[in-house]
């Protein structure tokens, strides 16, 4: 949480470019993979030689993983699998050494779900960058898969067995996801903060004026009180893991914070004027980060699909408990 924070001081495209794509693509890895992978890849993370991103989005849609058309068949003699499909918006795929990937190597649904390791420079793998609006240097990838030979040893977990593993993923992605909003409106926040102290308008600061504090004390709260959920979730999981109410908690964290962005951002470039629009100078950061934050809003899950998610979870744990409670 600490460090995810102050690498997003920086701007959000570089900060995914340096170390955005491993933090989604190696955490299946070190949770659920061998001891042999990962003596074999992740070391490389620390030294540089190994990056990784995470392959699970595709063009049909990022959410509704169950369904994913990406295939995984082995060959005749048992060592490899063939996969050939297609991935899209992938953070970091062209600078990646592998993808942890979603495939379907059973029948349909959840059940024929696995997640593959697939080394970037393989035959038959290719990748090019989508032009987007914001979050440049995160170069957001169309991935081809053709034939591609992965071996089986390659495999995270058991096979038909990938999909909670991408599920539990999912969770800590969103949670830096949070992280990373606060920091951005913390941004937006100080750099309006500055300005209107500095900008005198009407022969006096632009601070002076009651409709400005206003703005900016709106934010503020917003923007504590998130992060004092962000560490309240950090401390529970600290304390008793990752329980099945986590998921529900960090996807309400992540909609709230989505929501406290964009207010930061509009509100900053309000108070900041023709400067918020500039590409450059006093606002340069906050005008990126207008174009930056609806990848971190729509991202790992939009508001929508995880709002629902959170709700269903937690009628879920309620029957559950109804249920427990009514055996005793």
């Amino acid at each position: 949480m600490v460090l995810h924070d102050e690498l997003s001081r920086i701007r959000t495209g570089v900060q995914a470019g340096l170390a955005g794509a491993s933090s989604i693509g190696a955490p299946p890895v070190l949770a659920h993979g061998t001891g042999a992978q990962k003596d074999a890849w992740l070391p490389g993370i620390f030294t540089g030689e190994i990056s990784f991103c995470l392959g699970a989005t595709e063009p049909t849609g990022g959410s509704d993983l169950a369904n994913l058309r990406t295939t995984a068949q082995k060959t005749p003699d048992g060592r490899y699998y063939s996969v050939n499909g297609h991935k899209k918006w992938i953070t970091g795929a062209l600078s990646a050494t592998h993808m942890t990937t979603a495939v379907r190597t059973g029948g349909p649904g959840a059940q024929g779900v696995s997640v593959l390791v697939i080394p970037t420079s393989s035959e038959g793998f290719s990748a090019r960058k989508i032009k987007n609006s914001g979050n440049n240097a995160g170069n957001s990838s169309w991935v081809t898969l053709e034939n591609v030979k992965v071996p089986v040893t390659n495999l995270i977990g058991k096979e038909n067995a990938g999909f909670k593993v991408l599920m539990t993923n999912f969770n800590k992605e969103r949670f830096l996801i949070a992280v990373a909003m606060n920091r951005q409106a913390r941004t937006c926040l100080s750099t309006a903060f500055t300005y209107a102290q500095d900008r005198i308008t009407f022969g006096k600061p632009l601070f002076s004026n009651q409709v400005i504090r206003h703005k900016l004390a709106n934010v503020a709260k917003d923007i504590e009180a998130h992060w004092a959920w962000i560490e309240q979730i950090a401390y529970h999981v600290k304390v008793n893991g990752w329980t099945d109410d986590v998921a529900s908690r960090i996807a309400m964290a992540k909609i709230f914070g989505g929501r406290m962005l964009e207010l930061a951002c509009r509100e900053a470039q309000q108070v900041l004027g023709g400067v918020g629009y500039q590409r450059n100078g006093v606002g340069g950061a906050v005008e990126q980060i207008s174009r930056d934050l609806r990848v971190m809003v729509v991202g790992g899950g939009s508001e929508e699909i995880i709002g629902d998610l959170a709700v269903r979870q937690e009628l879920a744990l309620t029957q559950r408990k109804e249920k427990l409670n009514s055996r005793l």
